[in-house]
């Protein structure tokens, strides 16, 4: 079976506007729950973990990606730097640093209501 040159080409546009869509689908609010979290050494994207940057942790957005985290409950909010993999626990949508937990207020109960959205 021979493949076309109209068959290559749709493919190669399938194919170059899939980061687009992604991109544009990274943009979307998400709302769940977040929870901070420290542990010593590198994070997933080979980074000395600072528990005091503002800093998260997300299942698939790239490293680097800048994302506004908001407290649902209080309005408090901080823009961070995806450096690490995760929540690995059911439900969760992002873990934070102690630095972010602290200024979004989520230190004393751990986990709470947040809404992400990408810069």
């Amino acid at each position: 079976m021979a493949i076309s040159k109209r068959s290559v080409a749709f493919g190669a546009a399938l194919f170059a506007c899939m980061p687009i869509a992604y991109s544009e689908a990274a943009d979307v609010r998400s709302t769940g729950l977040a929870s901070w979290y420290q542990l010593p050494g590198r994070t997933a994207c080979g980074q000395r973990h600072n528990p005091d940057a503002m800093t998260a942790a997300h299942r698939n957005l790239p490293c680097g990606t800048r994302l506004r985290v908001t407290n649902l409950s209080n309005g408090r909010s901080a823009v961070v730097t995806v450096v690490d993999r995760g929540p690995f626990v059911r439900g969760r949508i992002v873990d934070v640093s102690r630095g972010v937990a602290r200024q979004i207020g989520l230190i004393q109960r751990g986990v709470g209501r947040v809404q992400i959205a990408r810069m």
